[in-house]
């Protein structure tokens, strides 16, 4: 019988439940950080109970680690978040990457680092981009605090099966053109809503050809478009990225991933496709993710009240060009966009150039490991010449839930995910880019085309 990913995956890990009913689902490995974790662990100790598989549950520091001197903790709600994870990974004997530690990073960057994330596993985490790990063929969503308390007590979880849509990606990238304006055009074209109650397989020639950094950014949005997940099938890509990362019989491990893919498309509840040729470098005007445009048309014009409210939050007006909106601040880092690639692109962007004065700029690495890449490489160097600010890991900017900022009224080219209201501070104006427009951004103090700006060839798309 043909199947979905989604439906091998999923048959796979049901331990008991009836079709079309919520069914109990074996839960492989289970993330976790400070914020949403502290309320999960009072329950177990209120029930009297234990972590079930403390083998398959990890934790980390990242939300409210300050990226300027992480030891130093001036923040009572952060500084009592950050012992209590410390605390109870401690007493029920979860591994934890504290602050100072090797390998600590932003959970959805560390986990496909460190060969955790796993064709074929499920994995929650109280953090909705967990949907970043679908990226290796694995069912990854993010859950809410009681779930996390239930996933500790019992590595098992009640969840009714979501509905498919397949998007299929054709086509070849301009240069200047990456993976984040192909989510960006994606959520710009059906909204922040059409993957609700769906699982998203993003599949096709271009998702082929991608690293698995670049599908990591497409699976980490599919979140934005509503959706519960978003996944790819595992394939040589997928394989040669983790064939230093797995211990026991690679080989036996390949051949049992090899088969998680979707038998026949026409098995998606929904079928999408987007020729990617099409795709020129986006940016968010507004207040959620679908609210955005090309580099190469003006803002559009008011047609509702949330129009209406998002240009007036935002200090726009329609019909603006690009260029006419300044930028304060310019963010490369975040879950979406903090790897050893997007450091690379944003470096070839900024090489031999400098931030406008007008501008603060920072540069946050995702993790320890991409740090020490980073510095190998000189990319440290390179940032910190330009006028960015090079920072330690973390969260960061991505949200106002650490030091990092964005002043009420400012405006910031973020390479993070979310430009809600209030995201990366009170009163603050987010644009969603991607490294590329980010770093272009610095430079001139406001939305450039970066396809027009890319001096050579060696900057590569991703």
């Amino acid at each position: 019988m043909s199947k979905t990913l989604l439906d091998k995956l999923w048959e796979q890990h049901v331990i008991s439940g009836e079709v079309g009913e919520e069914q109990l689902l074996y839960i492989d490995l289970h993330l976790l950080h400070e914020v949403t974790s502290p309320q999960a662990f009072e329950g177990l100790r209120f029930s009297n109970r234990k972590v079930r598989r403390p083998e398959n549950t990890f934790a980390t520091m990242d939300h409210n680690v300050p990226t300027k001197n992480p030891e130093v903790i001036e923040d009572e709600i952060a500084e009592k978040q950050l012992s209590a994870l410390r605390n109870n990974c401690q007493e029920f004997g979860v591994h934890l990457e504290d602050i100072t530690s090797y390998n600590q990073g932003i959970i959805h960057v560390i986990g496909p680092e460190l060969g955790l994330t796993l064709p074929g596993k499920t994995i929650v985490c109280g953090d909705s981009h967990t949907s970043t790990h679908g990226a290796f063929g694995a069912l990854a969503f993010g859950i809410g605090t009681s779930e996390v308390e239930h996933v500790l007590a019992t590595q098992t979880l009640w969840q009714r099966k979501p509905k498919t849509i397949g998007i299929r990606l054709e086509g070849k990238l301009q240069p200047g053109v990456y993976s984040k304006d192909v989510i960006l055009h994606i959520l710009a074209k059906y909204g922040v809503s059409f993957g609700t109650g769906h699982v998203i397989e993003f599949f096709g020639s271009t998702v082929t050809n991608f690293t698995m950094d670049e599908r990591m950014t497409l699976c980490n949005m599919a979140i934005e478009g509503g959706a519960k997940a978003g996944l790819v099938a595992p394939d040589n890509v997928t394989f040669e990225y983790l064939k230093d990362k797995v211990t026991g019989d690679f080989d036996a491990a390949v051949e049992k991933w090899s088969r998680l893919y979707t038998d026949d498309i026409s098995l998606y509840d929904q079928l999408l496709e987007v020729n990617v040729n099409e795709v020129a470098p986006h940016f968010t005007w507004g207040t959620n993710p679908s609210m955005g445009i090309s580099i190469d048309d003006k803002l559009p014009e008011i047609t509702d009240e949330n129009d209406r409210r998002a240009f007036e939050y935002m200090g726009l007006n329609p019909l603006m060009s690009p260029d006419e909106i300044k930028i304060d601040n310019v963010f490369i880092g975040s879950c979406t966009n903090s790897r050893i690639s997007d450091l690379l692109i944003a470096a070839e962007v900024v090489k031999g150039r400098k931030v406008n004065e007008n501008v603060t700029a920072i540069v946050v690495p995702g993790s320890k490991e991409v740090q020490r890449e980073a510095l190998k490489l000189g990319l440290d160097k390179v940032f910190t010449e330009a006028g960015f600010e090079w920072r330690e890991p973390g969260c960061s900017m991505c949200l106002a839930m650490n030091p990092d900022k964005v002043a009420s009224g400012k405006r910031c080219a973020s390479t993070s995910n979310r430009n809600f209201e209030g995201r990366q501070g009170k009163g603050a104006r987010t644009h969603l880019v991607s490294p590329a427009m980010a770093a272009i951004a610095a430079v001139y103090g406001h939305f450039v085309d970066v396809r027009k700006e890319l001096s050579n060839a060696t900057i590569c798309n991703s």
